[in-house]
């Protein structure tokens, strides 16, 4: 027998490949077929894999018909492979899902139309079609769900996955449909797809970087530090402003981590670069991964003695990291060699000392310099790049 077209709920799981499907191979060849192809209206429901390793191994399939809902039988007759992660796994459930409802309510219409057209003596029974699976709370015949009722926890369990999953796939399906559907095929990888999409948003979102390249980066970082400064009292116990109003997002537009890895900043580096980039202390890993996002490589660090503090959860906060970062070869052009703490006067909230750049300027004289981020007028040689350029005065 010619292999049957596959049935399209049956392509909402991608099919089997590799080690497991030549495994398949092999037991069919020996044991032979254990579990029956699955047909609905001629065309494969459940078995692909089954029915194509039998062709492979020279056995013949058996078949069997299913007259039921076929999304939900899929579902249920393969939504827990363990092949497959948490995130697809949602995206499966949710297709199979939605596609369940629509085909219930078409079959709800035309139960409804053979009811009309039936004489009122004759009452039409319900019927239950019986399934080589229990297709369980996943659909009920001649019930259509919304796929939109459930809350995010509800679908995650549903799914057999959870809460995050369906919040991430959720927002993913929405957004890029097509990394999405990559995701539950098993082309593209969950974390590859969502840096994606957040990618495009960031373009979206902020200014186009400039085309130039350059050799010196120079960057204060939006850091989101989801933390509104709860807890610490009110002041310094001496009059002191309340502490909330030092939490970073009341004084400027903050960025995500994934916001800021998905710049594409290393498009801007000659060959052999550097960075410095400023980092606070329960950041640093954050800031590590981001500068390695652009295609740097974390060096050392220059350490910032404020002179004075804020009130901190550990301690008062005295001191911030100004991280130097290489791309190729890119040691200080100067013999001379700075002092690694620093002592500048602190200005503004969150504003950096201007000796800072020029410090990296007496470093590295040579070459284009940027400053990404840049809050106000950029030092003399100095792009500025930033939603603040220039809208602000230079610090006293």
């Amino acid at each position: 027998m010619n292999a049957p077209v596959a049935h399209p709920a049956a392509e909402i799981f991608p099919l089997m490949d590799g080690k497991r499907f030549a495994e398949l191979v092999e037991s069919i060849r020996e044991h032979g077929l254990l579990h029956p192809v699955v047909l609905h209206g001629g065309a494969i429901l459940d078995g692909r894999n089954r029915h194509r390793a039998c062709m492979e191994a020279g056995r013949e399939s058996r078949f069997v018909d299913y007259a039921g809902d076929p999304f939900a039988y899929v579902w249920n007759a393969n939504g827990q492979r363990r092949d497959i992660g948490n995130d697809q796994r949602y995206l499966i459930w949710k297709m199979a899902n939605e596609c369940s409802a629509e085909w219930q309510a078409k079959a709800a219409a035309v139960r409804a139309e053979g009811d009309r057209k039936r004489s009122e003596a004759t009452k039409a029974q319900p019927r239950t079609e019986d399934g080589l699976f229990d297709t369980g709370a996943a659909t009920t015949s001649g019930r259509t769900r919304s796929p939109r009722g459930p809350g995010k926890a509800a679908k995650g369990a549903a799914a057999g996955t959870n809460r995050g999953s369906a919040e991430r796939m959720d927002t993913l399906a929405t957004r890029r449909p097509d990394l999405a559907e990559s995701v539950r095929l098993g082309d593209m990888k969950p974390t590859a797809a969502m840096r994606e999409m957040k990618k495009d948003e960031v373009s979206a979102k902020v200014a186009d970087l400039p085309a130039d390249i350059f050799r010196v980066f120079y960057a204060d970082p939006p850091w989101q530090y989801n933390d509104d400064r709860g807890g610490l009292g009110s002041g310094d116990g001496q009059g002191g402003a309340d502490f909330a109003s030092t939490a970073a997002r009341n004084h400027y537009p903050t960025m995500s981590k994934a916001d800021l890895c998905a710049l594409d900043v290393g498009a801007l580096s000659a060959a052999d670069a550097v960075l410095f980039c400023w980092a606070t202390f329960p950041l640093l890993p954050d800031a590590i991964e981001v500068v390695r996002a652009w295609g740097f490589k974390y060096k050392t660090a220059f350490v910032w003695d404020k002179g004075k503090g804020s009130f901190g959860h550990y301690h008062k906060a005295e001191a911030e990291l100004l991280l130097v970062c290489t791309k190729g070869s890119c040691t200080p052009d100067s013999d001379e060699r700075e002092n690694q703490v620093q002592r500048w006067p602190r200005g503004a909230h969150s504003r950096k000392p201007a000796e800072a750049a020029e410090m990296i300027s007496r470093l590295y004289p040579h070459g284009p310099r940027i400053e990404l981020f840049c809050r106000g007028k950029p030092q003399p040689g100095w792009v500025g790049w930033g939603a603040e350029v220039a809208d602000v005065e230079d610090a006293a």
